[in-house]
Formats: C-alpha cells, structure tokens, sequence
C-alpha cells in the first residue's frame, strides 16, 4: 500500500486537476494501491481546467477545446457551426472547466 505521506503529497500537487467534491473517494482509493500501480499513478499528465478555459475563451468557436478533452463529436459540431453560432462556446466557458476535472478523474478511476 502506498504511504500516507506519498498520497497526500499527490492530492496537494494534483488537486487542481480533480472536482473537489471527489477528492475524499479519491484518497481512499489511492490509499489501497500498491507502491507499482502508485508509482504509475504518479507519472499521469492530466488536463489543466486553466488552461482549457483559456482556449475555449479565445479559440471555442473552433471547437479546439472539445478535441482536446476527447469529445470529437461535440469538437466537430462547434467547428462546423461556429461553436453553433457562438452558443455553446460561451456554455463552454462556464463548463468547460468542470469537464476537464470529470475527465481527469475518469481518467485517473479506469487506471486504478
């Protein structure tokens, strides 16, 4: 089992990354791994909600925000349309964040 002290050095470092209401599941589960599958779980990149807000404000009518969350289906619409006349790339200013931190956690739960 990974170390107390390991775990809580992953959720300071790695918070940003995940919704804050799964932080205490993601403790608990991180806390039965053994040192190998911790180790992998160490080295992940994960998408940055800064970051992809950043993109969906300046370029979202392109839909680059969606391709780079893995949503190709909804990218190509928004490339299409233009972000289906602007609509859904202001809907994705405010939620573009939240889906970045579903994804990660996604991520982050299929590896475990």
């Amino acid at each position: 089992m990974a170390d107390q002290q390991k775990i809580d050095m992953f959720i300071m470092t790695n918070q940003k990354y995940f919704p804050e209401e799964k932080m205490v599941y993601l403790k608990d589960k991180l806390r039965t791994l053994d040192d190998e599958k911790f180790s992998l779980v160490s080295t992940m990149e994960f998408k940055d909600p800064t970051t992809l807000l950043l993109i969906s404000i300046f370029v979202g009518g392109l839909g680059i925000d969606r391709f780079m969350l893995g949503d190709t289906g909804m990218g190509v619409l928004k490339l299409l349309t233009g972000g289906c006349c602007g609509v859904l790339a202001i809907i994705d200013w405010f939620t573009i964040s939240k889906k970045a931190k579903e994804t990660n956690f996604n991520k982050l739960m299929t590896l475990i």
